[in-house]
């Protein structure tokens, strides 16, 4: 319901999935979030010697982050900062000649983003673009390195009167978080010439374009665009290609009527790889990423995983075009495997660790981000299936702190489902000893619990809890009908397996039966509610950007289309609405302490959603309390509003749970 943030034997412990620590100097504190940096965005040079990349870290200062390029030598032996602005830089690519790292920045400029270019031997960047009437939303070098395609958005009325226009509404999915109330807008492909500076039009249309990528020979760009009549109503996205010359019409690829996206060119450059949905309605939530590859002049595709059962993204080529290695979404891992071209599946990383990237080497290695229990995600080298880190940003930091062991289980539900869990322990505790244990739902739900770093639960453990994240049904990583069997009946078996963990770690002597809280953000605050209103057992709770009173949300967040299609309109299935509605109709069988929080401008799941609830409680004298970050959307990003909501959470549970 909530697109957001993620995933054996019947009753048993997985066999030793255990991470236990060495023991450090202290626990994590919450202020530990000025301390946490982020590596993201890792680009191989042409010639394979170095790797630029993007380092996010906070100035608790200015209370904001910042990001800056960096690059490592692929070797792991040099890493070399490339900028330091308080602007920020972004989308860092490498120039086909290897000479050069473009990026994108705000710095300097009253048009928004623009393209930069830095000389990697050194030197300050210079401005390459300086762009008017149109926003920068992603761009591609030629193979030649003499253009750059530029996805430019436009808007009908740019115009920035001093006193601000009245919002005039006519679009079907009129609201987006972040992006507020929609107007109408569209994008294009445009040409930028490297040498004259001169732009041309490529596209033209009332369409949004996304994804371009240039063929090999630079003579056609791939996107993916959705030229339904109504692109609002449905989320058919296709893909097209386009000749780099003037006057050219773009040719659709797919006919898919759900969604098509991620095209990757061969080495070829005869064939297009690129994953699709397998639902083919007009709205897909519960769904599974395929990969599939299409002829470059269109025909029927070949569906490479169609019964793998579990998504598959990023696709990437093979240097020898016999190939296509892609990232596996798999029971709380994410790993690295290889496809052929007829399909047959080779696992290419058996390490542990959850895969988050991936580019390919000239040498025909790969580079991937990739994160563990104990460590946020560092770039690494992929070489014959193994693993070896050329960044080493954390390291430092992380050896002053103790943290939690993770390990895996199952459990049962009361209807006979397998539910896959991931428990935290708090460092330095007996194990044989019941601790006081906080069930902290992931949201979504199309996401997982995974075994990979988990600054939230490992925040909550440093604090002397155990923590546990339930892979409810919803949950992708366990099959299409896993993930799609909670449409339009939302609250129930998702509660039943959260409930089936709670009596495992208690019949396994983990939780204490007496001291037991629940919490968690988007779907998985809607979970704590749901929760809380089936089982009086929990002692504490934190509901983060939930929803209660479905029908209130109608035509009030950005999920109009799930609404229609898994529902229906109030007007026609309220009794459906009014059964889903059950923690804010049914509040006052709500006997557990609740914390509610969310963004106050989040148009993902609006803070009415906790407001109500919040007065509910409040009405019936259940203990509450309700937290509004003031300009936040659904992910709250100021980092002292992040340090509050944990200080927040860890107060709230040690008043109830010690």
């Amino acid at each position: 319901m909530r697109k957001l943030s993620f995933y054996a034997l019947l009753l048993g412990i997985l066999p030793s999935i255990g991470y236990s620590q060495n023991a450090a100097k202290r626990n994590l504190k919450p202020k530990d979030v000025y301390q946490i940096k982020s590596v993201s965005d890792a680009k191989i040079s042409p010639d394979g010697a170095w790797v630029s990349y993007t380092l996010t870290s906070v100035d608790s200062v200015k209370n904001k982050r910042s990001s800056d390029v960096w690059m490592v030598s692929w070797d792991g032996k040099e890493s070399i900062q490339l900028t330091n602005s308080p602007d920020g830089e972004s989308q860092a690519k490498w120039s086909p000649d290897n000479k050069y790292i473009s990026f994108v920045s705000s710095r300097n400029s009253s048009n928004g983003s623009q393209i930069w270019l830095l000389d990697r031997r050194g030197g300050e960047g210079k401005q390459l673009t300086n762009l008017k009437g149109g926003d920068l939303q992603e761009y591609a070098w030629s193979p030649d390195g003499k253009k750059i395609a530029l996805v430019l958005e436009s808007k009908a009325d740019t115009s920035k009167p001093k006193t601000p226009k009245p919002i005039v509404i006519d679009r079907f999915l009129f609201k987006k978080d972040v992006e507020g109330y929609r107007e109408r807008t569209f994008s294009n492909i445009f040409l930028f010439d490297v040498a004259s500076k001169k732009i041309d039009t490529l596209t033209k249309g009332n369409y949004e374009i996304s994804s371009i990528t240039w063929s090999p020979d630079g003579s056609k760009i791939a996107f993916v665009s959705n030229r339904t009549a109504d692109p609002d109503r449905n989320e058919n996205t296709d893909i097209f290609v386009v000749e780099t010359k003037a006057k050219s019409e773009a040719k659709q690829l797919t006919t898919w009527t759900g969604s098509d996206n991620a095209p990757v060119w061969s080495p070829d450059g005869k064939t297009i790889a690129y994953l699709r949905s397998t639902a083919s309605e007009d709205y897909i939530m519960y769904d599974h990423s395929v990969l599939c590859t299409i002829n470059a002049n269109g025909g029927e595709p070949t569906l490479l995983s169609k019964n793998l059962d579990r998504p598959v993204n990023t696709p990437r080529w093979s240097k020898d075009g016999q190939s296509i290695y892609a990232l596996v979404v798999d029971d709380r891992y994410r790993y690295l495997a290889s496809f052929s071209l007829t399909g047959n599946m080779k696992k290419t990383s058996e390490d542990k660790g959850i895969y988050s990237s991936l580019e390919s080497h000239p040498n025909g290695n790969w580079l991937s981000l990739v994160t563990t229990p104990e460590l946020p995600a560092e770039i690494y080298a992929i070489e014959n299936g193994q693993r070896r880190a050329l960044t080493n940003h954390h390291e430092a930091f992380f050896k002053q702190i103790s943290l939690a062991t993770v390990e895996g289980f199952t459990s049962k539900s009361k209807d006979g489902a397998t539910v896959s869990s991931i428990l935290y322990r708090p460092a330095n505790v007996d194990p044989k000893k019941k601790l006081p244990t906080i069930f902290f739902i992931h949201g979504g739900p199309v996401a997982q619990d995974e075994f990979g770093f988990d600054l939230s639960r490992q925040m909550l453990a440093s604090a002397g809890y155990a923590v546990v994240g339930v892979n409810y049904r919803g949950s992708n990583g366990r099959g299409l009908e896993y993930c799609k069997v909670i449409s339009g009946d939302w609250g129930n078996k998702e509660v039943l397996d959260i409930l089936g963990a709670v009596d495992y770690t208690v019949k396994n002597g983990i939780a204490d039966p007496e001291k037991l809280g629940i919490g968690g953000w988007s779907y998985g605050g809607i979970l704590t509610d749901y929760t809380i209103a089936t089982d009086t057992r929990f002692k504490a709770a934190a509901s983060g950007a939930g929803v209660a009173m479905i029908s209130s949300m109608y035509g009030v967040d950005q999920y109009i289309l799930q609404y229609e299609h898994e529902i229906g309109s109030p007007w026609k299935n309220f009794d459906k609405y009014v059964k889903l509605s059950y923690p804010f109709l049914k509040a006052d069988k709500i006997k557990t302490p609740t914390q509610f929080m969310v963004g106050e401008i989040d148009h993902n799941v609006p803070a009415v959603g906790s407001e109500q609830m919040y007065q509910a409680l409040r009405t019936i004298g259940i203990p509450t309390e309700l937290i509004v970050y003031p300009g936040q959307f659904h992910g709250i990003s100021v980092p002292s509003y992040q340090v509050d909501r944990f200080e927040r959470y860890i107060k709230w549970f040690d008043k109830y749970l010690k």
